[in-house]
């Protein structure tokens, strides 16, 4: 499937390929929070399909990762952003050169309604932030991944089932 999505200002926008598109994992982490809201959600995609416009506006941010009582330490994920309207727009991280994890409130393209989702990071989940619907929830990271969550539900490479329509059709 092919995503493709913006920043706020529409100076920066990106297309990627991916074939795990299903937004099912909420983060309530301190850094997804701070950049870019109460809760985030990463959908995956391949690096090697990802094309960028409006690069003279992106900037890249590593956050901080901080625990109590422990040394503050330089995250090696890069967050990129539109340097204009300040869009957090996708993650690219050494580590797995092979993907690129778009915010899926960056997307343009309508996601597939996912079959359930995963609550990550509630260590980290402030009082006043709630962690609504079912699903798996997880102090911090599940050993599953976005990739391997697809498998099981059998979504990988899959054509993405479409939410169904609510609304009544008219007879003919």
């Amino acid at each position: 499937m092919v995503l493709r999505g913006s920043c706020q200002c529409g100076k920066v926008g990106f297309r990627v390929e991916s074939e795990t598109p299903y937004p099912f994992m909420f983060c309530y982490c301190s850094n997804c929070r701070k950049t870019t809201g109460a809760v985030t959600c990463n959908v995956m995609g391949k690096r090697a399909t990802l094309t960028v416009t409006g690069r003279r506006h992106l900037r890249c941010h590593h956050a901080v990762m901080r625990r109590p009582g422990k040394r503050a330490l330089r995250s090696r994920g890069e967050r990129w952003f539109c340097g204009a309207c300040g869009s957090h727009l996708y993650v690219l991280d050494s580590r797995w050169p092979e993907g690129v994890w778009p915010n899926a409130a960056a997307l343009d393209t309508p996601l597939p309604l996912p079959p359930s989702h995963v609550h990550l990071m509630l260590a980290y989940k402030p009082a006043w932030v709630p962690a609504s619907g079912s699903g798996p929830r997880y102090p911090e990271y599940p050993e599953l991944s976005i990739a391997e969550w697809h498998a099981r539900h059998g979504l990988s490479g899959a054509r993405p089932r479409r939410a169904k329509s609510r609304a009544r059709r008219k007879p003919r």
